[in-house]
Formats: structure tokens, C-alpha cells, sequence
């Protein structure tokens, strides 16, 4: 029978950077479900009470932490090992269960950065402390706003296979701060394994955002628990993260520019579509142009995403 692991975070199983030399906190078996609690990405352990800048920074971050030791990157949990996972393979990350704990907060401006500079924010800036309601899925702002509230991590991704520690901000191929809405309850995750035992690791935890996560911030939460299954496939090759969603097959392109980052979505989507439908590639295209969307995944992250997504029965 598949087990139900459960992983806690604390100073053994947080880290702030993906690295192949990170020794796995679990090793479990391909069918096996973790069932995990997460902070926010920013490690804190408090909601934000209000005030400026300067205040958020003095909110208190997890009992411990250093950000040298630590490092300084979104605060995830594992790595977790798969037990046969290979590179070649493909990790299946089936998405059950994601429920946020009841605060979080969402920043515009006020910090340095590419995109608030094209803004014209970086000196001055808003924090929004957000009350989340997840028996009415509704979170409610300090000003009265009001959203919906559609949960899923930021960052699910594996090490590279390069040496030292890795930033947690850029999405890879391998996955990482994809920042996907879209990978809520219900998705299956495919990520192509690049290290021996795949090495997951998760965090960055969302209520809720929209395509582009246009201010570098969605809500960002922890989350009081996340169900992930995770398998092993050695007859589903992907090279770039794919998922199967509630809404359509999904396929992630990441690069330098929106350009780069969309023909690199269609070209997994267009080999899927062959995969999928046995069609040739040509035929993949046209047919691609009627049924696919693209969307902006996000602009905020050094290099860029786009998804593209086949509606399911969009070709029958």
C-alpha cells in the first residue's frame, strides 16, 4: 500500500537554494504521498500587522533562520527522494491537496527591482495584509477588498546538475519558481529528472494569482497542508515542465524574452500534440492554432514564462 509521509517544516527540512549535494530529509516509494506544511516564501511566521516597509522587515522569520546558512531564496521543504528516479526519467508530481493557513500579504513597489523600476515605484510602495477564509475560499485586504482564492505553490522543482548552491527565482526546465496558477488541486506536474532520486523541493505558497504575478507577489502564504503523490514514468519524456490540469494540458516555455520563453511552450505542445493524437507535426501546428491558448505565466522572475494550454476536447 502507498504511505503518507508527513514532512514538518523546521531547521532540518528548510533550505533557501536547490542543490544537487542536498542531502534528501525522506526517501519514500514511487506511489507514495507526502503530506507537507509550509511557510511563507519569505520564512516569516507572523501576518503583517501594517506599517511600512520597515515594518514588514521586522516581522519575525522562522526561530533559527540565517539567511547565510540557510540561504536567501523563497523557503522550501525537502529535498524529497524518489527511490529509482533516474535522469532520463520523468517525475510525476500529482497536486491533492492545498490548503493556505489563514494570513498573507501581497507588496508592490518600495524595493529595487527591474520591474518596479518600469513601474516607477521602486521609492515608494504598498503592502496588502490579506485574512484568508479557506472554508469560503475568500481572502479580505486591510482596505475591504475582496478575491477569490485559488491556491498552488510557486516554487515545485528539482536541482540542476551543476555544482554549488542554485537560486530559488528563476524557473529551469526542471521546474523551480514557475509560478504557474494554473498547477492547482487536480494537476499532475511531469518534470524531466536531472539528478539521481530527483531531489523535489516545494514552497512558495499562493492563494491566489493572476498571469504575469505583474507586481512579484501574489498573495504569498504557507500552506497549512499540501498533498503531493509522486510517481515515476519512463514512457511520458518531457523536457520542460507539462502538466495535465483541470483545465487542458499545459506545457511550460522559459526564456530570456516572452519570445523565446513562447515557441519554446509550443514546441513541447506541439510534440505532445503528436504524442497525444499520433499526428504528424505539421498537422500538430494547424491544428494547435485553432484549440491552444497562450498565457503569460510571469515576468518577474529573470527569465521569463509562457504556457500554452490545450483545452480539454478541444480535439476529438
Amino acid at each position: 500500500m502507498p504511505t503518507i509521509h508527513r514532512l514538518e517544516p523546521d531547521l532540518t527540512t528548510l533550505h533557501g537554494y536547490f542543490s544537487r549535494e542536498r542531502a534528501p530529509v525522506l526517501t519514500i516509494d514511487p506511489g507514495d504521498t507526502v503530506r507537507y506544511r509550509t511557510l511563507e516564501a519569505g520564512w516569516r511566521v507572523e501576518p503583517f500587522a501594517g506599517g511600512d516597509g520597515d515594518a514588514y522587515n521586522a516581522v519575525p522569520r522562522f526561530p533559527g533562520y540565517a539567511a547565510d546558512e540557510y540561504g536567501r531564496g523563497h523557503a522550501m521543504i525537502g529535498p524529497v527522494a524518489v527511490r529509482g528516479a533516474h535522469p532520463g526519467m520523468t517525475l510525476a508530481v500529482r497536486i491533492d491537496t492545498v490548503i493556505p493557513n489563514t494570513w498573507g500579504t501581497c507588496l508592490a513597489g518600495g524595493w529595487k527591482s527591474p520591474v518596479s523600476a518600469r513601474y516607477g515605484i521602486e521609492d515608494q510602495g504598498v503592502i496588502h495584509r490579506w485574512t484568508l477564509d479557506t472554508e469560503r475560499m475568500i481572502g479580505r485586504n486591510q482596505h475591504g477588498h475582496t478575491v477569490s482564492l485559488r491556491p498552488f505553490m510557486g516554487v515545485m522543482g528539482l536541482p540542476p546538475d551543476e555544482a554549488g548552491r542554485q537560486s530559488t527565482t528563476p524557473p529551469r526546465l526542471c521546474g523551480g519558481n514557475l509560478d504557474c496558477k494554473e498547477l492547482i488541486a487536480g494537476s499532475t506536474l511531469y518534470l524531466p529528472i536531472t539528478v539521481e532520486g530527483a531531489l523535489f523541493s516545494t514552497g512558495d505558497g499562493h492563494a491566489v494569482q493572476g498571469d504575469g504575478e505583474v507586481s512579484i507577489t501574489a498573495i504569498e502564504c504557507g500552506m497549512e497542508r499540501l498533498d503531493l503523490t509522486f510517481d515515476l514514468r519512463d514512457d511520458f519524456p518531457v523536457t520542460t515542465p507539462t502538466a495535465h490540469t483541470p483545465t487542458g494540458w499545459l506545457t511550460m516555455g522559459i526564456g530570456a524574452t516572452l519570445d523565446d520563453a513562447t515557441y519554446a511552450a509550443l514546441d513541447a505542445m506541439f510534440t505532445l500534440m503528436q504524442n497525444q493524437y499520433g499526428l504528424e507535426r505539421l498537422d500538430a501546428i494547424a491544428l494547435a492554432s485553432l484549440t491552444v491558448d497562450l498565457h503569460v505565466t510571469q515576468i518577474v522572475n529573470e527569465t521569463v514564462g509562457v504556457h500554452a494550454i490545450l483545452p480539454h476536447g478541444a480535439i476529438r
